[in-house]
């Protein structure tokens, strides 16, 4: 059983989101006096609102998830977990990651932690996912709140590099979103999902997906060149930026898009990755 309410938190997507939080924070302790005791809470709030979040999902999600494969057999579609226990596991969730980021981080993350919540739950799950060819742009907004968030938590004020932090990783949600919806795009079909691909076709979503690659390459220069990122982070952000920009930019027909897809989304988990981790290994004692 606590397996089954493990799952519908969607620990992958907790995790990802904290490897997003901790670059900012990071990226925040590079200009600012910080006790890295801060971070444990702060991550710790961040995951357990992402978690209530992702439970809420699971459960408004029930009748297009057991349409697809890969969702079919999750708990809420089954069965397992009855849909008021997860409400209030939600809301119990939900309210202990409240408490933590407003108790012991500040009161600003918390605010901006709430409003991804609410992009996330009501107009992405509840809404744009369903009608809208671009709910991904929605449910990007939300997905780049966890990184403002762990910047905010050592700051407790917004700035150019909040900003270009936050544009950063909305813009790497769209070809990193794009590219599970085209190597998976039977599911969103049988689930009646109207994700970029499936409505509009291969082609354009390669051309929104080369825009956005191209954006995101901009605003990770912009974030060294009006920030406080270092060289380090230049070097590593261009590497991965040029690589990504390489792959994406590539032949995409009916034949080899399922290929291509997987590509652009493995180097988008290698880019986020290395951003953070960068931006984290400049703070040890020993880095140059």
């Amino acid at each position: 059983m606590l397996k089954s309410y493990l799952s519908i938190t969607k620990p992958g997507i907790i995790i990802g989101n904290l490897i997003s939080a901790a670059a900012g924070f990071f990226l925040a302790a590079k200009s600012e006096a910080v006790s890295f005791s801060l971070m444990l809470p702060t991550l710790a709030g961040v995951a357990l609102v992402i978690a209530s979040g992702c439970v809420v999902n699971n459960i408004f999600d029930r009748d297009i998830d057991i349409k697809m494969a890969r969702t079919a057999k999750r708990e809420m579609v089954i069965g397992s977990i009855s849909v008021d226990h997860a409400f209030i596991y939600a809301l119990v969730l939900l309210v202990l990651g409240t408490v933590t980021l407003y108790q012991l981080v500040n009161p600003l993350a918390t605010v901006v932690v709430l409003l991804g919540y609410i992009f996330y739950v009501f107009f992405y799950t509840m809404w744009y996912k369903r009608t809208s060819v671009y709910g991904t742009l929605i449910g990007s907004i939300s997905g780049a709140v966890p990184p403002l968030v762990g910047y905010l938590a050592v700051t407790n004020y917004i700035n150019i590099d909040a900003v270009l932090l936050f544009v950063l990783f909305c813009l790497w949600q769209m070809p990193h979103s794009y590219a599970i919806a085209m190597f998976r795009m039977q599911d969103y079909r049988d689930a009646g999902i109207p994700v970029l691909p499936v409505k509009e076709g291969i082609s354009k979503a390669h051309r929104h997906m080369k825009a956005y690659v191209v954006a995101f390459a901009v605003v990770a220069f912009a974030l060294f060149a009006l920030g406080q990122a270092s060289y380090a982070y230049l070097a590593v952000s261009s590497l991965v930026s040029f690589y990504w920009l390489k792959v994406t930019f590539r032949s995409v027909d009916d034949n080899n898009y399922e290929a291509w897809a997987k590509s652009v989304f493995k180097i988008s988990l290698v880019a986020v990755m290395s951003i953070s981790g960068v931006l984290g290994f400049e703070l040890l004692p020993f880095a140059i």
